[in-house]
């Protein structure tokens, strides 16, 4: 067992307090925001994660995970985890503000001469480490032995439990082989590939996997909008090429492109790393490039088919930047409610997890029935996959709405379905101009 404390208890920081805890460590997770604490002291959950609710409450019972304003948690910690957010700032580098000042806390915590790992969780632009080092050395009066390790997240909203307890992989950075001997401990139960590198490496890393995962969405993004031209099947292109094993088919599903918290400013910061060391950043700029497109091109088809925006009532069903979350930071959905509600449409919304306080455009109507939101609509939007559109009765569809447009913005129908139900059916990249051809013979 390991006395471990938490710095932040946002995504990262209670998932993976939470999750420490579960492996039987001694966990504080700690936070400036008095009114979260007070939300997790009371036993529940600052934002929606399936399975959080009942790890947090199981471990809080078992005197595992307490939460706490107070830093004092830090000086009787043996590891110490940084995870706190990194915004993007305003140009485009990540904002190490709060990295900052959690290097400065954990330094004036400091006591003895117990060796400390101070382990950096959130996500961090190359020599973020040798910064946090610098500052910790610089503000720790008392002599404490501290040592600072990266280990990246690759936590997927919606299936982070998951995630941590069965990785892929769990990479740590470090300056010294006692760092990398107490880490691998500590993540000895969940019998894993670890990958020991550099701290600067191990930072590294983590931007590449999440800019190599985003040039995955805009890639197909843009092949999807030659389908459409031409006359070809997205899906079906996306089965036959991805069933090169070389390729796969992961990340390739068109649609409004992609949002969240880490993939726009993690590729924007790392875009911003290559051109301050002199490397022009072309592919990553086109990343971004292809992905802001996607919701303009969604409203010019959507204000195509109604005949113009203005006055026009349109159901958007999907808030969140995936299924399985409430996070609607950066998310596509909002952005097209945003031009839709600018370009004077009466925009209609649902969402299973997004709440009713989220902030919306004025004028946009909530509804917690996905079926209310379609009445007497002029078009439904499928902005967000979740399971729930999947099963949605079309033949009920049809009845709420007054028009019959239905854009599938994430493909989640057959367009023969949505027609049977006498509705005009729109999507991404899937033989807008063309019909399919059904060979009756084939030719040997």
């Amino acid at each position: 067992m390991k006395r471990i404390a938490v710095l932040g208890t946002g995504y990262v920081g209670l998932v993976t307090g939470a999750c420490l805890a579960e492996l039987g460590n001694e966990v504080c997770c700690i936070d400036t925001d008095a009114a979260k604490i007070s939300i997790l002291q009371s036993g529940g959950i600052p934002f929606f994660e399936p399975g959080l609710k009942e790890l947090v409450e199981r471990n809080n019972r078992a005197a595992r995970l307490t939460f706490s304003t107070s830093p004092k948690a830090l000086a009787e910690s043996e590891i110490i985890f940084i995870a706190v957010g990194t915004p993007m700032a305003d140009d485009g580098h990540a904002n190490l503000a709060y990295i900052q000042e959690a290097a400065r806390t954990i330094a004036r915590c400091m006591e003895g001469q117990h060796t400390k790992l101070v382990v950096n969780k959130s996500t961090v632009p190359v020599e973020t480490g040798d910064l946090v080092a610098s500052i910790i050395r610089e503000h720790n009066s008392q002599g404490a032995d501290v040592r600072v390790v990266s280990n990246p997240e690759f936590l997927r909203e919606g299936n982070a439990i998951s995630d941590f307890m069965h990785p892929d992989r769990i990479v740590i950075g470090v300056y010294d082989e006692q760092s990398a001997a107490i880490m691998k401990e500590l993540y000895a139960p969940l019998a894993a590939p670890i990958i020991v590198t550099d701290v600067r490496t191990a930072e590294m890393i983590k931007y590449t996997a999440n800019a190599f995962l985003a040039t995955r969405i805009s890639f197909i993004n843009e092949i999807a909008q030659i389908c459409e031209e031409a006359g070809a099947d997205i899906k079906d292109v996306v089965a036959g090429a991805g069933a090169d094993g070389r390729i796969g088919t992961t990340f390739m599903s068109p649609g409004l492109g992609f949002g969240g918290s880490c993939f726009p400013k993690d590729v924007m910061a790392l875009a911003r790393i290559a051109e301050k060391h002199r490397i022009p950043p072309k592919m990553l700029k086109a990343v971004l490039e292809v992905n802001l497109e996607q919701v303009p091109r969604c409203v010019d088809r959507l204000q195509s088919a109604l005949g113009g925006l203005r006055g026009r009532a349109v159901a958007v069903l999907g808030l969140a930047f995936k299924p399985n979350t409430d996070d609607i930071r950066e998310s596509p959905a909002l952005r097209l409610v945003q031009m839709l509600a600018a370009g004077g449409a009466i925009v209609h919304s649902h969402d299973p997890a997004v709440g009713l306080q989220a902030a919306l455009p004025g004028g946009t109507v909530r509804h917690v029935n996905v079926y209310e939101s379609l009445k007497d609509v002029d078009a439904m939007v499928i902005a967000t996959d979740w399971n729930e559109y999947k099963q949605i009765d079309l033949e009920l569809v049809a009845r709420a709405m007054r028009g019959d447009i239905v854009f599938d913005a994430r493909n989640i129908y057959e367009p023969e379905v949505v027609r049977a139900a006498g509705l005009r059916y729109y999507s991404v990249g899937r033989l807008a101009k063309a019909a399919a051809i059904k060979p009756s013979v084939l030719v040997q």
